[in-house]
């Protein structure tokens, strides 16, 4: 009896041991290697899957370019004494005459404070009327004036000044010290010193963007490239936006990696022996050094430069495959560039499937083992 209780306990031991595998129910990561390369279109699937080499490296070293167009890098910087709608002005008169149009000659002059340029571009000074100011520098409308009041008062003298006004401001949201609308001043004219106005940058240099909008141009630059390229610390005009923000890009790390995760780019480039290094690196004890993965959708003509084909259409799927094992392998990692929402998988080794087999096969062995035991 109790030999046939064994009997009966070693077979559903086995029954579920085979269950287990025939079903492919044993845990895993993600695809196989063989099973990724299974869905090559030169297999009858639906991506490229490309072997990494010194060539398709430089074919797919594409970083997408920043910069400002010539609208905006082209434009002249703003004069400190040029008016605009929005400005204030201040005004005083002097006349050579006791009793004047607008004060006596022993008064010191009439002072006209905080004249607002209207929408219009005008401004109104009594017994000279409405003077367009706007597009004038303060020297131009200091002689429009003089000629206005000449016919009514011997020898005017005057002087305008222009003071702090909002008809050219720019705003800064972002990034920034302090948020908010500036006026275009001489010490801040250039996009440089308009930064340290508002505090200057609060985020990472490393990975820090900054978009211009002026009017249908835009453009998107790199922090760093600002202060290495003077030619990019563009002229301000009023109007402008300027956004400060933290670089968006990232890719995804699964598989036999030290972490699964979203990472976000940290540096302007990443390689993948980089990207690797960012998640922990090759898990040691179940990764496969030649099946490192990079999944991206990639442009038509990097496509086609990789494929050497001029028949594909749209973006292509790209499967990227490196081998670390390979004499040439770990240069070619740290050459490959990784791109914004590319996907690094790792595979595990061939003998890890293995070895999932073989305990679940022994697992349940030593159960009906322990069964025997206790039926004894």
């Amino acid at each position: 009896m109790r030999a046939k209780s064994k009997r009966r306990a070693r077979f559903v031991a086995l029954c579920v041991a085979t269950t287990l595998v025939a079903g492919c129910a044993l845990p895993r990561s993600g695809p196989t290697k063989n099973e990724i390369f299974s869905g090559a279109v030169q297999r009858q699937g639906d991506s490229f899957v490309v072997t990494v080499d010194d060539q398709v490296t430089a074919a797919t070293a594409f970083v997408p370019a920043l910069g400002f167009a010539e609208g905006l890098t082209s434009a002249a910087a703003l004069g400190s004494d040029i008016i605009r709608p929005g400005d204030t002005l201040g005004l005083t008169i002097w006349e050579n005459v006791e009793d004047g149009l607008l004060a006596s000659a022993s008064a010191g002059g009439s002072a006209l404070e905080e004249i607002q340029v209207d929408g219009a571009g005008m401004i109104f000074v009594p017994y000279a009327g409405r003077i367009r100011a706007a597009g004038n520098s303060t020297e131009a409308v200091r002689r429009i004036i003089t000629e206005k009041l000449e016919a009514q008062t011997p020898d005017p003298q005057v002087v305008i000044r222009r003071m702090a006004g909002d008809g050219a401001t720019v705003s800064l949201i972002g990034g920034v010290g302090a948020q908010g609308v500036y006026a275009i001043e001489r010490p801040n004219r250039t996009l440089t010193a308009m930064l340290a106005t508002a505090g200057g940058i609060t985020l990472p240099p490393e990975i820090t963007q900054i978009t211009l909008i002026r009017g249908a141009h835009k453009g998107t630059i790199w922090l760093q490239d600002l202060y290495s390229e003077p030619q990019l610390d563009v002229a301000l005009r009023g109007g402008d936006r300027i956004l400060v923000e933290e670089d968006t890009r990232f890719f995804t790390a699964l598989g036999a990696t030290g972490a699964q995760q979203k990472v976000p780019f940290d540096t302007q480039s990443i390689s993948a022996i980089e990207a690797l290094a960012r998640v922990g690196g090759l898990s040691t004890g179940i990764a496969d050094p030649t099946g490192i993965f990079i999944f991206r959708n990639e442009p038509q003509d990097i496509a086609s430069a990789v494929l050497g084909r001029d028949d594909l259409i749209g973006p292509q799927r790209m499967i990227y495959v490196l081998d670390l094992t390979s004499p040439n392998g770990v240069f070619i990692a740290r050459d490959f560039a990784i791109r914004d929402a590319d996907t690094v998988y790792v595979t595990e080794a061939p003998y890890t499937q293995f070895s999932k087999v073989l305990s679940a096969v022994l697992g349940p062995l030593q159960t009906a083992s322990s069964i025997d035991q206790l039926i004894e």
